[in-house]
């Protein structure tokens, strides 16, 4: 089957993580695929690459731009790892979006296959998909990539890491009296960012590390804890969890609070633990960086959970077994 994709960029992280990593398995699977860039011009409309299936990646297409993605194509796929139908938690408007959520729906009963990047995306998609051919495919790391963590330091020398772009980097900031606890609590305690914008505490200690996708990995494994937090909203709702599968991979414990795939990825007390307080997460810090077999132990059991549900051996396989799908009802008709 020919493949296209239209996504934000090639490079962008949505297409390289959900996209770009399953080209390989595609491939022996006798599958070919081709990464476009969005269309930035009308002209550009007019000259779609044909194709069997195209998949249309995070873009909630207009409806003269929808009808031409239906002619150029046989099957048209929509795949998704954002709360797209909604504007984002920091936004002045708030989240509500009806327009966002118009074209949302039009998309939905539009594609031929929907992919979600969880299940609360797949619930919100399925209002509106009248074959209800919604899948979920988790966003998914490769963990052969990830050195794992050695865990060397104990006690407040330790280190947290956090890696995220600006955007989401509002997150932190929104918890800094969190984070400033935790300083105060344990003196020496240092937090890395890897992120293109920065922090400044008064009393826990920024490592600013620019973000490079070739040393990525290593400066995450050379942390002790991987932390990450949301606001309780829609748009919060549908992430994807990707940095906290990342520091899975590396052999981090994990401490997040308890929104949305929080909840699934951190098993509390067995890869991580969820905190929502000052006091919870200053607990949560100080028994990991009191005993580096706990998180040798949880890094372990973290890493073993991203092998076994969230490799991209296992989001590629979901991948052929909807693109068999589609085959087969070729096949049939």
């Amino acid at each position: 089957m020919r493949l296209t994709a239209l996504v934000e960029s090639p490079d962008h992280v949505c297409c390289r993580y959900r996209l770009a990593a399953f080209r390989a398995a595609w491939e022996r699977a006798g599958h070919s695929l081709a990464l476009h860039s969005w269309p930035r011009h009308w002209w550009s409309w007019a000259r779609l690459p044909n194709s069997d299936a195209t998949i249309v990646q995070r873009k909630l297409p207009a409806r003269w731009q929808l009808l031409l993605l239906r002619r150029a194509c046989r099957w048209l796929l929509f795949d998704f790892d954002d709360a797209l139908f909604c504007r984002d938690s920091y936004a002045a408007k708030g989240t509500h979006s009806p327009r966002r959520r118009r074209r949302f729906a039009a998309l939905c009963r539009a594609a031929d296959g929907i992919i979600a990047g969880n299940t609360f995306l797949a619930a919100e998609a399925k209002k509106y998909s009248p074959r209800g051919t919604v899948s979920v495919v988790p966003t998914c790391v490769d963990p052969s990539r990830y050195p794992l963590a050695s865990h060397p330091r104990t006690g407040a020398a330790i280190q947290l890491v956090w890696v995220g772009s600006s955007s989401t980097l509002q997150g932190l900031e929104a918890i800094s009296p969190i984070l400033e606890h935790l300083g105060q609590r344990w003196p020496g305690l240092s937090l890395k960012l890897l992120c293109d914008r920065f922090l400044h505490l008064q009393y826990l200690a920024i490592l600013p590390v620019d973000w490079t996708e070739g040393q990525e990995a290593a400066v995450i494994a050379g942390a002790d804890i991987g932390i990450s937090w949301m606001p309780d909203d829609d748009w919060s709702r549908g992430k994807c969890g990707l940095k906290v599968l990342q520091y899975m991979a590396a052999g981090l414990p994990v401490v997040a609070n308890p929104v949305g795939v929080h909840r699934e990825m951190v098993r509390h007390g067995e890869n991580g633990f969820l905190a929502e307080t000052a006091d919870e997460w200053g607990e949560a810090i100080g028994r990991l960086a009191r005993d580096p077999a706990l998180r040798r132990r949880m890094g372990t059991a973290g890493r073993q959970r991203v092998e076994a549900e969230y490799g991209v051996t296992v989001a590629a396989q979901r991948w052929l077994e909807i693109l068999g799908r589609l085959e087969q009802e070729r096949a049939a008709a």
